[in-house]
């Protein structure tokens, strides 16, 4: 496997539970970000007792000299801003509510630049999200525009510079004695792969956990693609489509689709 490289970890370590911990590179708008999610999710769903996990948010454009203003107000006052850089800083916002609430937000920043339903670069948009996804919108709002949120995406973009990650998506593996370097794989490999870099730095063989149902894998990520699902089993898509239907007739599933994509969220 080219494209693997050893490093030391630039920050000081979290408090660690489990053996492995993974800084995972993404810019979260990119589709190579989306395939990463997915082979993230089944990595979860079947070996989440050896790791834990953040996101380092990698967005390549990060200026935020020439902001576009557009027309319409915000609270009366302000002017609309778009950015290629404010969802990432959004999320770091929501990330001050908790990883949970950050997890929702990009989930359906997401599922929002997936369907093309809104323009998610714009200040305002990223304002509804969070009234979405149930946030504390004043709390948001304020954390949007703070210090906080900046230097934290500032903080992701130093981290990425740092260990030298000039591919998005990439995975930095750690163990939980500091002293020993971490692993970065570049870019993006088959499931398989991660999941032989967990064993090899275990050093031991893994426990496998059971996939969940369908309905249960709804119940934990909410809304997921029709390639997500088939990834995740392991089936042709035309096999995930089928079941998934299924459970759009027995009203447990919403269907949304454009042109290129179908998305299926828990009703």
């Amino acid at each position: 496997m080219n494209n693997v490289q050893l490093l030391s970890k630039p920050v000081a370590p979290s408090s660690i539970t489990k053996p492995i911990e993974l800084y995972i590179f993404i810019d979260p708008l990119c589709k190579k970000a989306l395939k990463m999610q997915t082979m993230l999710r089944k990595l979860q769903l079947q070996y989440d007792h050896y790791f834990t996990w953040r996101y380092v948010l990698s967005t390549k454009l990060v200026s935020l000299n020439g902001l576009r203003r557009t027309k319409g107000c915000l609270t009366g006052a302000e002017l609309d801003i778009t950015h290629p850089a404010l969802p990432s800083i959004a999320i770091k916002a929501a990330e001050l509510q908790g990883k949970r609430a950050a997890s929702r937000y990009l989930l359906k920043l997401q599922e929002h630049a997936l369907l093309n339903t809104k323009d998610v670069t714009s200040y305002s948009v990223l304002i509804d999200i969070a009234r979405e996804t149930n946030l504390d919108i004043d709390e948001f709002i304020n954390d949007f525009g703070s210090k906080e949120a900046a230097r934290a995406f500032q903080c992701d973009l130093h981290i990425t510079r740092e260990m030298e990650v000039d591919e998005i998506p990439s995975i930095v593996f750690f163990n939980e004695c500091i002293e020993d370097e971490g692993l970065k794989v570049s870019g993006m490999y088959a499931y398989d792969v991660y999941v032989h870099i967990l064993q090899e730095m275990l050093d031991d063989t893994l426990t496998c956990q059971n996939l969940p149902t369908i309905e249960e894998l709804f119940n934990r990520f909410h809304s997921l693609t029709t390639a997500d699902v088939a990834e995740i089993y392991s089936i042709t898509e035309q096999e995930a489509e089928r079941e998934l239907k299924k459970r759009m007739l027995q009203q447990k599933l919403d269907r949304l689709t454009n042109e290129d994509i179908t998305l299926w969220r828990k009703k």
